[in-house]
């Protein structure tokens, strides 16, 4: 998976947050708040070469269920997707 917009995350707080930057401050007006899970998503998006990896590397990092993290990692990812933040890198739209 590949990050296509221009983001910064800042600790604002205590908490997380994605910043636009560049031209994509001109078209997404508004920052994003990560939980905990979906700031580790974040910075591993583009280091890990599948969902599995990712689901496994939450596994190490957390103590959560195999599912939940699954259903963690496509919530967000989908969001990112759908809002073009990041978009698949594989033809079969699997990572």
């Amino acid at each position: 998976m590949k990050i296509v917009k221009e983001f910064v995350k800042r600790n604002v707080a205590g908490q997380a947050i994605l910043v636009p930057v560049g031209d994509t401050a001109e078209e997404f007006n508004g920052m994003i708040t990560l939980t905990e899970s979906a700031e580790f998503i974040w910075d591993h998006l583009e280091k890990v070469d599948s969902l599995d990896e990712m689901v496994e590397a939450i596994l190490e990092e957390y103590e959560v269920d195999r599912d939940v993290a699954r259903r963690d990692v496509l919530g967000f990812t989908g969001e990112l997707i759908k809002h073009g933040i990041a978009k698949h890198t594989r033809e079969d739209c699997t990572w």
